[in-house]
């Protein structure tokens, strides 16, 4: 009997899982509003995907547009947020102040796609020039629908996690039947949703879905 020597061996194969993508979402304020920002976490892609928000903050009121630009570059171009098979995406709200702050942006390089997204209550996906025009129920559903199957997932030690629980709450939205258009309770008039915002931008553009079915969140818990 031959007997073969442990080096001579093939050494097995290890899979190991794919580094992560990065999807940074940049939602910004006016005078009255805060401006903030979520980086979620994407294992595994298309319908197996799965999102772990890992960080989220606001900026004081009235930060200046220039010191959010240069910060947000900062983020993007972190050493931690580099290595993953598909490149990262930074989406950017375009509502309000949003052409100047992208090309602040643009300054800068960045380590990641920008999307530009501006959501607006009509019920149609368009694009104009680099912007993309979203229906607001097309980013709520999105975001339901991660929430509800648990491909969404909050890290609850977050400090703003409850603030961003507390968005998702008091979320409310009523269609008129004539127009089919929104129209948003809570949302964007009067409580704070900025933070709600920030995860929905890129989740939508990892997720791409459309939907005609808007939900309300209800009952949500950081997990």
């Amino acid at each position: 009997m031959r007997i073969v020597e442990a080096r001579n061996l093939p050494m097995p194969k290890t899979t190991l899982p794919p580094p992560p993508r990065y999807l940074i979402g940049l939602d910004l304020g006016s005078a009255q509003d805060f401006s903030a920002l979520a980086i979620l976490e994407q294992h595994g892609h298309g319908q197996d995907a799965e999102f772990l928000c890992r960080h989220l903050q606001r900026w004081p009121l009235r930060t200046p547009y220039t010191a959010i630009a240069s910060d947000v570059a900062g983020i993007v171009n972190r050493k931690e947020l580099r290595g993953g098979q598909a490149r990262n995406i930074l989406a950017v709200d375009m509502n309000g102040p949003g052409t100047p702050v992208l090309d602040l942006l643009k300054t800068h390089p960045l380590n990641a796609r920008v999307e530009a997204i501006f959501s607006h209550g009509g019920d149609r996906v368009t694009s104009e020039g680099n912007v993309t025009r979203v229906p607001k129920r097309e980013l709520v559903s999105t975001t339901q629908i991660a929430l509800q199957n648990g491909r969404l997932k909050i890290a609850p030690t977050l400090p703003e996690a409850p603030t961003l629980v507390s968005e998702l709450q008091n979320y409310q939205v009523e269609i008129n039947q004539e127009t089919a258009h929104d129209s948003y309770g809570a949302w964007r008039t009067g409580t704070h949703d900025d933070l709600l915002f920030s995860v929905m931008l890129p989740l939508w553009c990892a997720m791409g879905i459309r939907s005609n079915t808007v939900y309300k969140f209800s009952r949500f818990r950081a997990s």
